[in-house]
């Protein structure tokens, strides 16, 4: 069954399970005692850290592993922060942060902080002006994720960098989603990684904390890792996870143009294959194995179900989950088509038979699933009716939008189509679909329940 979500958690590296079998027998002591086990348990640790140093670009002595990605993200900005405190309480972040960047600045404005979140364009790329014009003399740190997890889009982090830089601010950096394919570019302050995204065991995280930057570890104090990463250190998984990222890189230069040109092949076919599809993010300044496509008139959970059945991992940004109901932050953020949205993330060594194979299947399950929903295969005939009104009330997306697109037709060119909806998503998905199919989106006005959604037919 191929398998295209290595976005969320690549599959264990061969040389990682290996690592992680041989080092049960001699990683299993306490590395802080002077006896033989422990002195061989320490000589696994500090080689493991030599080789992340490596891979990151850091010295051994500046990076700590942790217990998770996200438990990194929070450390370094917790202990930047504090460290900073007399600096000032303001702290930088891109409007597409992955969530524990968002939630860790969420929890520093709930204790007094104040926060800017730096908007990003179309393609989901922060402005390097914008970015640098959001920087205060009272920021004590700045943050900014290499790549995006949910488009792939690259971010400009050496110049942002360079802009903090001149500023006196340090920058850190998300890497989980790059370090598969290199390390941070530009003079970056704080880096951290997620073992489980380049195919090393999950539970062990990385944060790198340059020398010269202020930083203070919060909670209780405890002598592992350099103060930085309490408890005992999982050994075997950490030695694990540091092979593992030694032998993506070796296989990089080489995997990264292959899997490129595969999911350009996506990005090319996707919209021919299917009416209706808006590719989403950077082509060009993008991760080569990760892109994003979204899909009007379905519902991006049930098209994965359908490709789950045919044989298919991959995942969704889509807005509305079972779970949440809520729109994806950075699909928000980008103004981009919420619903019907498919990711599609190619792991190392992803054979060319089983994407051509998804090309395949792909239109099928789209046209299934908007064929239940109702969506509209053609366009509708005109009227004389200068205006209409949609009731969509109490019907969750891709709902509203498909009625809208099933009468638009019905309006003379210069008519408006008013959609009554109360599902968050309509606020994204309206203005996304006048984008994609040409009309004017004239805007919102205040409803009784919900909200009005004025749209003018111009074509």
């Amino acid at each position: 069954m191929p398998y295209f979500d290595a976005a969320s958690s690549a599959p264990l590296h061969p040389v990682a399970r290996q690592a992680l079998q041989a080092s049960l027998d001699e990683g299993w002591a306490d590395p802080a005692r002077l006896y033989r086990e422990g002195r061989r348990a320490r000589l696994l640790l500090d080689a493991a850290r030599e080789a992340a140093a490596e891979a990151v670009g850091c010295r051994p002595d500046e990076l700590v592993f942790t217990s998770s990605g996200t438990r990194a993200v929070h450390s370094g900005i917790a202990g930047v922060l504090a460290g900073r405190r007399r600096a000032g309480r303001h702290l930088v972040v891109s409007a597409v942060e992955h969530s524990s960047v968002l939630h860790a600045a969420a929890t520093h404005e709930g204790t007094g902080g104040t926060v800017t979140e730096v908007p990003v364009d179309r393609a989901g790329s922060v402005a390097v002006e914008a970015y640098a014009d959001a920087l205060r003399e009272d920021t004590a740190l700045a943050c900014l994720q290499s790549a995006n997890h949910e488009v792939g889009t690259e971010q400009p982090v050496a110049e942002v960098a360079e802009a903090c830089r001149a500023a006196g601010v340090p920058l850190l950096v998300d890497a989980a989603q790059s370090l598969t394919w290199g390390p941070v570019p530009g003079d970056w302050s704080v880096v951290t990684g997620s073992a489980h995204k380049w195919g090393g065991p999950a539970g062990v995280g990385l944060l790198a904390v340059r020398k010269g930057v202020r930083f203070a570890p919060q909670g209780p104090a405890d002598e592992r890792e350099s103060g930085r990463a309490a408890g005992f250190e999982n050994i075997p998984a950490i030695v694990a996870a540091a092979a593992a990222l030694r032998a993506v890189r070796a296989e990089a230069a080489a995997e990264a143009p292959r899997l490129r040109a595969l999911t350009e092949r996506i990005r090319a076919r996707v919209p021919a294959l299917v009416p209706d599809v808006e590719v989403v993010g950077d082509p060009v300044r993008r991760l080569p194995h990760l892109l994003t496509f979204s899909c009007l008139y379905v519902d991006g959970e049930t098209v994965l179900h359908e490709l789950d059945r045919a044989g298919f991992s991959v995942s969704s940004g889509s807005s509305c989950t079972s779970s949440t109901l809520t729109p994806s932050h950075v699909l928000r953020a980008m103004g981009v088509l919420s619903e019907g949205n498919v990711r599609v993330s190619l792991p190392l060594g992803t054979p060319e038979e089983d994407v051509e194979r998804f090309l395949e299947v792909l239109p099928g399950v789209v046209s299934d699933v908007r064929r239940k929903l109702g969506a509209p295969e053609a366009a509708a005939r005109g009227t004389e009716s200068a205006s209409l009104v949609v009731d969509s009330l109490g019907k969750l997306c891709p709902i509203p939008v498909i009625e809208l697109a099933k009468v638009i037709g019905d309006v003379p060119v210069g008519g408006t189509v008013t959609v009554l909806a109360d599902d968050e998503a309509a606020r994204l998905d309206i203005p996304a679909w006048c984008e994609m199919r040409g009309q004017e989106y004239v805007g919102e006005e205040p409803s009784e329940r919900g909200a009005a959604y004025v749209v003018r037919r111009l074509s």
